[in-house]
């Protein structure tokens, strides 16, 4: 049989000798084929990759990663873009807190209860400069169990009165704060009642102002205030028994200097004289204590001034406010227990708040109503002297009046 020699042929002839086509010249990046002759098959320079213990690899260890990779091997990894990250980061942190920040408002805003109807309330007078509130502490026992009542030393009594009541004036000459006595002698005007709608004249009758929130709720009280003052009364807000020491509470007490120590067993005060924190027992018979003091209800309305800046003050610290874990608990309590007008927004609420801090800071005045005697037990109002104040709050001057 014939032997055919792998090997060269001749031009134009295939492997087997049969006639085939030219190969193509070497070049045009076709790489050279390596030669089989005598059985070698391979040619001097081949390595098989076997020497360097590297198969299919660059000398480098890097792996062929396709026809964009010429060079055989992975590049180096790319450095990080940390201006990239940092604005990502910031874009994540600033929408979680404006998210949160909505949240929160809208959580606190339904929590508001809008019960009292300023509408309501007749023959109002204009308007002055800044705005006022009338801050109320009323004595309801509303949701205190029996044991509650006896620590607190409520009593039982049904219903609800003012244990205090304020005017705060918010405005750009400083903020005031005016304490009304609850034995202050007024005259109940004509006025609509707040559920009958039915109109009800004046008779001059005069009693405590107590006695007209206890008559008619707070419409009366605002109708009653406005007509003995001139004064305008924009919003109004009022606090229980409970909210008051749960409020305390959740803040982790207040802390307030008391210069002279007293003991009154109606509200339960046992107090030293000197720095310390109250808790919420003992904050609400810190405000409500009167029968220990010669003054009686004009000590307890400046013992409440103090107090109520003071747990201001502690509320806007950045221990409460940063401490999520005391901002909502206090939030929560406060806005619960809060009465206030149908008119009445967080804004609004906030820049009271607010303004009672300042007040404690030195950056408003607090003062009693002036008083210039008693009639019948009751404290008669100095009419020059609060005529001169509302005429300083109506204009939103600085208060010059000098209270009791």
């Amino acid at each position: 049989m014939r032997q055919v020699r792998r090997g060269q042929g001749a031009p134009g002839q295939g492997a087997y000798g049969r006639q085939g086509p030219s190969a193509p010249p070497y070049g045009n990046g076709v790489p050279q084929q390596p030669s089989y002759v005598d059985g070698q098959g391979y040619g001097g320079d081949y390595d098989s990759g076997y020497n360097t213990g590297q198969v299919y690899g660059s000398p480098g260890g890097g792996g062929y990663d396709g026809p964009g990779d010429p060079g055989g091997g992975r590049g180096p990894r790319p450095a990080p873009n940390w201006r990239k990250r940092i604005k990502w980061t910031a874009i994540v942190v600033i929408t979680g807190l404006v998210v949160t920040t909505v949240g929160t408002y809208f959580w606190a805003d339904s929590k508001l209860n809008r019960e009292v109807d300023l509408s309501k309330v007749i023959d109002r007078p204009e308007g002055g400069d800044g705005t006022n509130y009338l801050i109320v502490g009323s004595d309801s026992r509303a949701g205190l169990s029996s044991e509650q009542k006896k620590q607190l030393h409520t009593g039982s009594a049904e219903g609800k009165r003012t244990d205090s009541m304020m005017i705060l004036h918010t405005g750009s000459n400083g903020d005031t704060l005016i304490s009304l006595p609850r034995d202050s002698d007024v005259e109940i005007p004509t006025f609509v009642g707040s559920e009958s709608g039915k109109t009800y004249k004046g008779t001059g009758r005069h009693v405590k102002l107590n006695a007209a929130y206890a008559e008619d709720g707070p419409e009366l009280l605002v109708r009653t205030v406005e007509y003995n003052t001139g004064l305008k009364i924009d919003h109004y807000v009022e606090i229980g028994f409970a909210g008051f020491a749960s409020i305390v509470d959740a803040v982790g007490g207040v802390e307030i200097d008391i210069d002279k120590g007293f003991k009154d067993k109606y509200s339960g005060a046992d107090f030293k004289a000197g720095k310390q924190t109250l808790n919420g027992d003992q904050a609400l018979a810190f405000v409500r204590t009167r029968h220990a003091f010669a003054a009686s209800d004009l000590q307890r309305t400046k013992n409440q001034q103090k107090f109520l800046a003071a747990l201001a003050h502690q509320v806007a610290t950045p221990g409460t406010v940063l401490n999520p874990f005391k901002l909502y608990p206090t939030l929560g309590a406060g806005l619960d227990s809060l009465i206030v007008d149908k008119d009445m927004g967080l804004y609004d609420l906030g820049s009271m708040f607010f303004a009672m801090k300042g007040v404690n800071g030195g950056d408003g005045t607090s003062l009693n109503m002036p008083i210039s005697g008693s009639s019948g037990g009751n404290l008669v109002w100095d009419k020059a002297k609060v005529k001169q104040l509302v005429q300083e709050l109506n204009n939103d001057e600085k208060v010059t009046v000098s209270g009791n």
